[in-house]
């Protein structure tokens, strides 16, 4: 496969032309972007694959809920429906897609929508009766038809974006210069145990390519002690006491598999954002033998009412930050609180 990639760099050569053409027509308004008249925050990466997005988008759902009606306005990717959602009781994981189904069941406070047209999902979101005071966008650092007041680029420390090249030799959506467009580049996923100097040379690396004001900040993956099924919750340390599957449909499972110490024979990979079929039911409950299955949450939203509710827990993650946490808050809690438009 890396062979194959590059034999295709004349493609991305091509490719970078395309998208450094569209950016350059955003820049001059030779393509017009749409703004708001509320707060906008626009969550999103120059690659493709997993940088955390989820867990980011949780921490700002934690931050801003309690004081304002917030909105998150997602694509919906994999998901079985069409235009405009708006998320009820009536929704589901096929219907919404999994992220979003996600957040509507974890933070029932705030509208959760999906539209892959981000313009149309705003305008729809804005004719809401209750019309939401600050909005979220996931995944939406490309959707320059819609002009966010604050934009949170995250790269992941395991592929860091001045460290790739361009689809399909290798991830990025964009060129590396794509990150001066951000307000604040979160590293995300980095080892707990990261040095200084490590946290240093990469925020060197990550500024060589952002506005000399950008804050750049650092967060680690933090898994819960807890364990959540439908009909109880449990210890993780002593579930792990027992002989368990592990099953995972996500871009990077390998720190989830590493913490809850899941041996080769004990893992079941899945592609991500997989739609678990009746043979893949199957094979996970021949494989598990009546012993606990544990997942990610964002499996958990496909996976449940397929699996035995006594055998199917999830084990949640979120969005922690190894040092300057004030800092993000600050940032955001400023722009939205000041903000009477994004523009």
């Amino acid at each position: 496969m890396n062979l194959l990639r590059k034999f295709l760099f004349p493609f991305s050569i091509l490719y970078g032309g395309i998208t450094a053409i569209r950016n350059f027509l955003f820049d001059k308004n030779i393509m017009q972007s749409t703004s708001y008249s509320i707060p906008v925050i626009a969550v999103g990466n120059l690659s493709v694959g997993g940088t955390g997005k989820t867990p980011q988008i949780e921490y700002l759902i934690r931050l801003l809920s309690d004081n304002f009606k917030i909105a998150t306005l997602s694509r919906g990717y994999k998901r079985q429906s069409k235009g405009f959602v708006l998320a009820d009781a009536t929704s589901n994981a096929e219907i919404l897609g999994d992220e979003p189904f996600q957040f509507y069941k974890k933070f029932p406070q705030i509208k959760v929508a999906v539209d892959a047209d981000r313009r149309n999902g705003m305008l729809q979101l804005l004719s809401l009766n209750e019309t939401p005071e600050v909005v979220l966008l996931d995944d939406a650092y490309q959707h320059r038809k819609v002009k966010a007041g604050f934009y949170i680029m995250l790269s992941a420390y395991d592929d860091l974006f001045y460290q790739d090249f361009m689809l399909p030799t290798g991830n990025l959506r964009e060129y590396r210069s794509g990150a001066h467009r951000a307000d604040m580049i979160i590293v995300t996923k980095c080892p707990k145990t990261i040095s200084e100097l490590a946290l240093e040379e990469i925020k060197n690396n990550v500024r060589r390519y952002t506005k000399a004001e950008t804050p750049v900040l650092f967060t680690t993956i933090g898994y819960d002690e807890l364990l959540f099924g439908a009909e109880k919750t449990l210890e993780l340390k002593e579930v792990l006491k027992e002989s368990v599957l592990v099953v995972a449909g996500i871009a990077k499972p390998k720190p989830f598999f590493e913490y809850v110490k899941a041996t080769t024979e004990d893992c079941m990979v899945f592609p991500d954002h997989h739609h678990f079929s009746e043979k893949d039911i199957a094979s996970i409950l021949e494989k598990a033998k009546g012993r606990k299955i544990i997942t990610t949450e964002k499996d958990y939203v496909r996976l449940k009412g397929q699996l035995p509710d006594h055998q199917l827990y999830y084990l949640p993650i979120k969005s922690v930050f190894i040092k300057e946490e004030e800092v993000f808050k600050t940032k955001i809690l400023d722009y939205v609180g000041t903000s009477t438009t994004n523009r």
